[in-house]
């Protein structure tokens, strides 16, 4: 045999020994980081389960259900003493409603006068959101015993109470710019600041409550002068 075909040949399975080698030594390659990836989801699964069960976490939520459902049952005893809404009472029931709750709101009116409906479509925007806060009006033309013992002379005139006792009030729109198209905003934040009313947070209580049992489920799986009465 020719020496130099012999020693091509040679030279041929070398070289593809080489590639046989490098072949094999990527394959390697590729299985251990397959396993590596393998391994560190499986520690992944491990450590989130391990964090699932974290007594800690578990009474954190559990705490925060509780919380959740001690909430729910102060709004509905609430709303069963007519919180919630925005109501009109007659003079009878005055005394009734305001000294049946902590913090009231009330809003002596006059049915023809137009800052008086101004007033009623703020107020009456207001009621839903501050449950805490008890919401009514009362027609001033019909209840003169309380118009008189509360000198209520400018219409509109809103009365704030605390435990039955008149502590502040809004006469006209006088702390409101002076304006007959002032935003709800407005006076929700003069309220706020008299303290009858508390700032409310992005979310209502409906969506707290979504989001917790969402959380739960995954882990289981115009201008005018104020008028005068």
């Amino acid at each position: 045999m020719d020496p130099d075909s012999v020693k091509s040949t040679l030279s041929d399975l070398a070289f593809g020994n080489v590639m046989a080698a490098a072949a094999r030594d990527y394959q390697k390659e590729l299985l251990a980081q397959e396993k590596a990836q393998s391994s560190a989801s499986a520690n992944e699964e491990v450590d989130l389960d391990e964090l699932m069960d974290d007594p800690e976490l578990e009474k954190l939520h559990a705490d925060r259900i509780a919380a959740l459902k001690k909430e729910a049952e102060k709004r509905e005893a609430m709303k069963r003493q007519g919180h919630g809404e925005y109501r009109e009472i007659t003079e009878g029931d005055f005394l009734g409603e305001v000294t049946g709750s902590e913090k009231v709101i009330c809003h002596f009116y006059h049915k023809e006068f137009y800052r008086c409906k101004i007033m009623d479509k703020h107020l009456k925007a207001l009621a839903p959101k501050h449950v805490d806060t008890k919401f009514i009006k009362l027609d001033a033309e019909n209840a003169p015993f309380f118009v008189t013992k509360l000198a209520v002379k400018t219409l509109p005139c809103v009365i704030i109470f605390r435990k039955g006792v008149a502590v502040d009030r809004l006469v006209g729109f006088q702390d409101l710019g002076g304006k007959d198209d002032f935003a709800t905003r407005k006076l929700e934040v003069f309220l706020i600041k008299k303290g009858i009313i508390s700032e409310k947070k992005n979310e209502d209580d409906e969506d707290d409550v979504y989001d917790e049992s969402r959380r739960k489920s995954v882990r289981s799986s115009v201008n005018h002068d104020s008028d005068s009465d």
